[in-house]
C-alpha cells in the first residue's frame, strides 16, 4: 500500500493525512496491509450489516469496562491481535465512534490510523462492499509501547487546569447536560450521580461536524465551531465529554483536522468525573 503524503512533522512522530475518502477505501479494501474496523456501541449495527473485511470494536463491551474505565495494556495487546493488526497495519476506522479508536490506537503508539470520511449508511446507499459474514483475521503478536501520555489526562491533571491560565478545559457534550438537566446524552440520570460541568470548562458542542454525507465539515468551517478557544497558541487544551467518545473526536478535529498541538483527551469524562463525591461540580 502507497503510503499517503507526509503532511508535517509533530512531536517527533511524521503526521499523515488521517482520513481517507470512500472511494479510496474501496481501491484498497484487498490491501493486505489494510485493517478496518468498525466502533460501535453494540454488536447490533455490526450484526446487521457492515463493510466487507471489518472487525467490530463495541466501545463498551471492548474499548471500556463496566465502569466505563479504559480498557489497560494487556487487554489493548489481546484487542489487536484478535483483529490482526500489526506494527505496520494500516487501520481504517468508521461507524458511531471512529475517533476514539483512532485515539487509543494513537495512545499506543500505532503508526499508521485513519478515518473513513463518511457515514456507514452512505457507503451502504451508494451500493459499496457489504457484508453480514463476519470477518476473523489471522492473529498477530503486537507487543504495544507504553501510553503516550501526552494525548491522555486523568482527573489529577484535570484537577490542575480548573485553575490554570495555561490550559483550557473544554466539554464538548450537548448544552442540557453542560448545564446540569441530564447526566447521560440520552436525557438520564444517574444513581448516585451528578449532573453539570467541571468548573471553568468551556462548553462547545459538537452536534455540527459532519455534513448531508457524514464526512468532517471542512477546516474552515471545524474552526469557526472551535473559536471560543484559541487555535494558534501553544497553551494546553483538554476535552471531555461522557464516556470519551465525543472528546475523541474533538481531539481528533483539533489535532488533525485544524492542526491544534497539546490537546489531551480526558477519557474518564463524566462518567467517572460525576459519580465522585468529592469532585467540584458546577451546573
Amino acid at each position: 500500500m502507497a503510503t499517503e503524503t507526509r503532511r508535517e512533522q509533530r512531536m517527533g512522530e511524521t503526521i499523515y493525512d488521517a482520513l481517507v475518502e470512500p472511494q479510496w477505501l474501496e481501491g484498497h479494501l484487498h490491501d493486505p496491509q489494510l485493517r478496518l474496523v468498525e466502533v460501535d456501541v453494540s454488536n447490533a449495527a455490526y450484526d446487521d450489516g457492515h463493510i466487507e473485511g471489518a472487525v467490530l470494536w463495541n466501545i463498551y463491551g471492548d474499548l471500556k469496562d463496566a465502569n466505563y474505565r479504559l480498557l489497560d495494556k494487556p487487554a489493548m495487546e489481546r484487542l489487536v491481535s484478535r483483529s490482526g493488526v500489526g506494527p505496520s497495519s494500516v487501520v481504517v476506522l468508521y461507524g458511531y465512534g471512529p475517533a476514539l479508536g483512532f485515539w487509543l490506537l494513537k495512545l499506543y503508539g500505532h503508526a499508521d490510523v485513519r478515518i473513513l470520511n463518511c457515514a456507514r449508511s452512505e457507503w451502504q446507499r451508494e451500493g459499496r462492499a457489504w457484508t453480514t459474514e463476519v470477518a476473523v483475521p489471522a492473529a498477530t503478536i503486537y507487543p504495544l509501547p507504553d501510553q503516550e501520555d501526552r494525548i491522555r489526562a486523568n482527573r489529577s491533571t484535570v484537577e490542575d487546569a480548573i485553575t490554570s491560565s495555561e490550559c483550557t478545559i473544554v466539554d464538548v457534550r450537548s448544552d442540557a447536560e453542560y448545564r446540569g438537566e441530564r447526566f447521560w446524552p440520552s436525557g438520564g440520570l444517574e444513581a448516585g450521580g451528578r449532573a453539570g460541568h467541571i468548573p471553568s470548562a468551556v462548553n462547545i458542542s459538537i452536534e455540527e461536524l459532519y455534513d448531508e454525507h457524514g464526512a468532517f465539515r471542512s477546516a474552515t468551517e471545524l474552526s469557526r465551531l472551535f473559536s471560543t478557544i484559541d487555535l494558534s497558541g501553544d497553551a494546553e487544551v483538554i476535552t471531555y465529554c461522557t464516556i470519551g467518545g465525543r472528546a475523541s473526536t474533538a481531539w481528533f478535529i483539533l489535532s488533525y483536522l485544524i492542526g491544534r498541538s497539546h490537546v489531551r483527551v480526558y477519557d474518564g469524562s463524566w462518567a467517572e468525573w460525576g459519580l465522585m463525591e468529592d469532585t467540584l461540580v458546577e451546573a
